[in-house]
């Protein structure tokens, strides 16, 4: 039976490169499958992993009606297996219902990639619809580490290499970015608390210690 399973986590655990991972196992096979994105750091109409791994994807735009595309691309002789969906998070609610019909209407298993909750700490509209209709929810199992070298669970935003707490919701930007730049952190949840990212750890262990002092 067909399913819609959504492989969720934060930045950094490998989503992309799994979703590319799979398309390659269905294509080595002899399936043909259609493959989503949104915001993709490589660009618009790409799908890519941190390893330096890419391939061509149809860009889910807002507005995009992505059992439209899919029944259009059958109407028209095209083959389609199986549905891959990255950066599923930035996907509209009606978006991911779309997604549910494509498994119920079609029975074509979907794989939905994404981030849950946002730098904020509050859930994307698309994780949460998936959250309420996937068949099957995954947490990957390569974990993100913090700086501390705990699990990460949050993912921190920053600008101007200052970690930021409010903001538009959908920002695009990727780690490892120039400080002045918009970025991202992934962060244990004791630290995104604090506002600790990695260069703010790295500035205080920097600092001189406050000597003290002493009375006359």
């Amino acid at each position: 039976m067909s399913e819609l399973v959504f492989f969720s986590g934060t930045m950094d655990c490998g989503k992309s490169t799994l979703a590319l991972q799979i398309g390659h196992n269905r294509s080595a096979r002899g399936l043909q499958g259609v493959i989503f994105t949104r915001d993709d750091r490589a660009g618009e109409g790409k799908l890519s992993s941190r390893l330096g791994l890419v391939t061509e994807a149809v860009e889910a735009g807002p507005g995009r009606d992505l059992y439209g595309y899919v029944v259009d691309e059958v109407s028209r002789g095209g083959k389609v297996d199986y549905v891959i969906v990255d950066e599923a998070q930035f996907l509209a609610p009606e978006q991911i219902d779309q997604l549910a019909r494509i498994v119920d209407d079609l029975d074509l298993d979907v794989f939905a990639f994404g981030i849950t909750t946002d730098f904020r700490t509050r859930l994307f509209p698309g994780s949460q619809r998936l959250i309420e209709l996937a068949d099957r929810l995954e947490t990957l199992q390569v974990e993100a580490m913090c700086w501390c070298g705990a699990r990460a669970t949050h993912n921190a935003r920053t600008v101007g290499g200052v970690m930021v707490v409010e903001g538009e919701q959908v920002v695009v930007g990727d780690v490892n970015q120039p400080a002045e730049d918009v970025g991202y952190e992934v962060l244990c949840r004791r630290h995104h608390r604090r506002r600790m990212t990695s260069a703010s750890a790295h500035a205080g262990a920097l600092s001189p210690d406050v000597l003290p002092v002493s009375a006359g």
